[in-house]
């Protein structure tokens, strides 16, 4: 499995795909500055999954940081969340903790994120 491949897999486990802005750090990483790149990923990876707590988990709280800064990143976190069996109503729990500080614009964009990742009605 090429270096690439190795990378992209790691979002694919994730999230179920490699994300535009991601395809493009791995392509540009690779062709400019391949050791830096290893390292980026890396720490992201040890970052990511906390020994401490679940992929769950570490999933809802990076949607509710992404959330609070109104990132449309926020999704991909969530779709993880969801992957690692987090439900409709606790990425909705999420949302209002952070309606609390950051209010009705990212309480919108969880709406968004939400409905996206389960269709209203199904």
């Amino acid at each position: 499995m090429s270096k690439k491949e190795q990378y992209e897999k790691r979002y694919e486990d994730l999230i179920g795909f490699v994300p535009p802005r991601i395809q493009h750090r791995i392509a540009l990483g690779l062709e400019v500055n391949p050791d830096l790149l290893d390292q980026v990923e890396e720490l992201r990876a040890r970052a990511m999954y906390p020994k401490s707590m679940d992929i769950k988990t570490a999933q809802l709280i990076l949607f509710a940081v992404l959330l609070s800064q109104i990132s449309p990143a926020s999704e991909y976190h969530a779709r993880a969340a969801v992957r690692a069996g987090a439900t409709r109503e606790e990425l909705h729990d999420v949302a209002g903790l952070v309606f609390l500080f950051r209010g009705l614009p990212a309480f919108n964009l969880a709406a968004e994120v939400i409905n996206k990742i389960f269709p209203p009605g199904e």
